[in-house]
């Protein structure tokens, strides 16, 4: 690219017309890069590095993450219309090889089954394949196990995986934790054929979505699959700073296709990603609140309404399970009221009662305990 100055910073293989090269050999403190203000100097060995560089051509390859999918163009001189196959022929050719012999049914019918959803087929499923003798059985098939819901079950795995996605928090206690509503979330996604910008918005920031809903919420998850330690004598703030450090690291890998947890502690040495862009992807990160989120549920309303009627029955019972000194159960039983007065003089007696039984109680433990026979050291 030519500079303002009208010189061009790199012209592949020629090192005169290479700005570059006169900038980082230069000794004057206007022109040399890089400037002396940044305290940064190249080394006499980085330097050559470059010139070398500039002059076997310069070839630069872009970061294999930026560079955008293109088409490619189908091979020629396979007997298949299928692009698949004629991908593998044309490399079969090129390694002087032929193809395998076409499976027999029943295990084409096996292979497709373990692949999409995990599983082998039943008796009836592979007799039912083997009887159907039409031209498109095969593609039938594979558009059952893709509508299947086993297939979203198996699939979802991968994509899991990468989101470090577990039933437990992980570290030594290991105890379970209550995110599977992420896991189901991710496979009802791929079983209805989710577009990919909408599954990465969604879990990204679903959350801020306009008029977001329970199910955009719960695709945050994503981001809390970050273990949990619950040892004793963690520093919070320590704890905190780790869960940032996992995600950034994961966010980069799978949304980026970096290694970003390496900027971490400098510069990436490859990947095009600074020390100070990984803390700002980090700021970015933790300027969020990780309250516990109830999901709605008509259900389990209903269930937490009876729930608690229910146990106000039986804290108003509470005080007719306890005998009154001096009176027949069966007579204080009968003899319950409603009147705010008299409720109240039960619950006292029934108070008072208890404290007495408690004191024999204790009488009687103190009296053992007296009676043990301690054993006194001889020497």
């Amino acid at each position: 690219a030519e500079l303002d100055s009208g010189m061009t910073a790199i012209v592949p293989g020629d090192l005169t017309a290479s700005e570059l090269v006169a900038r980082i050999t230069s000794d004057d403190p206007d022109l040399v890069m890089p400037p002396p203000h940044t305290k940064v100097s190249l080394t006499a060995a980085e330097r050559q590095v470059l010139i070398d560089w500039i002059a076997a051509g310069a070839e630069y390859r872009p970061h294999w993450a930026f560079i955008k999918p293109v088409l490619p163009k189908l091979p020629k001189g396979s007997a298949s219309d299928h692009p698949i196959d004629r991908f593998v022929d044309a490399r079969l050719m090129e390694e002087g090889l032929a193809r395998s012999n076409e499976a027999d049914k029943a295990t084409l019918c096996r292979r497709v089954f373990l692949d999409l959803i995990g599983l082998p087929p039943s008796t009836e499923e592979l007799n039912a394949f083997l009887a159907d003798q039409s031209p498109d059985a095969y593609d039938r098939l594979v558009e059952q196990l893709l509508a299947s819901p086993r297939y979203g079950e198996r699939w979802a795995r991968r994509w899991l995986d990468l989101a470090r996605y577990a039933d437990t928090n992980g570290y030594e206690k290991d105890r379970p934790r209550t995110i599977w509503p992420y896991r189901d979330w991710v496979i009802r996604a791929l079983n209805a054929d989710m577009p990919f910008d909408q599954f990465t918005i969604k879990q990204i920031a679903g959350d801020m979505l306009p008029a977001a809903t329970p199910d955009d919420i719960v695709a945050t998850g994503f981001h809390r699959n970050t273990m949990l330690n619950e040892e004793g004598g963690i520093d919070p703030l320590e704890f905190r700073y780790l869960a940032m450090v996992d995600r950034v690291g994961t966010t980069g890998t799978t949304w980026l296709g970096l290694t970003t947890a390496c900027a971490q502690c400098h510069t990436h040495k490859f990947d095009p990603i600074m020390h100070t862009d990984y803390f700002s992807l980090m700021a970015l990160l933790n300027n969020a609140d990780e309250p516990e989120w109830i999901i709605p549920s008509a259900e389990r309303d209903r269930r937490l309404t009876e729930a608690e009627a229910r146990a106000e029955q039986l804290w108003d019972r509470l005080p007719q399970q306890w005998p009154i000194p001096g009176r027949p159960r069966g007579e204080q039983l009968a003899s319950g009221s409603s009147e705010p007065g008299q409720v109240a003089a039960n619950e006292g007696r029934q108070l008072v009662g208890l404290a007495e039984r408690f004191d024999a109680w204790l009488r009687e433990q103190t009296a053992h305990a007296i009676a043990w026979q301690v054993v006194v050291p001889e020497a």
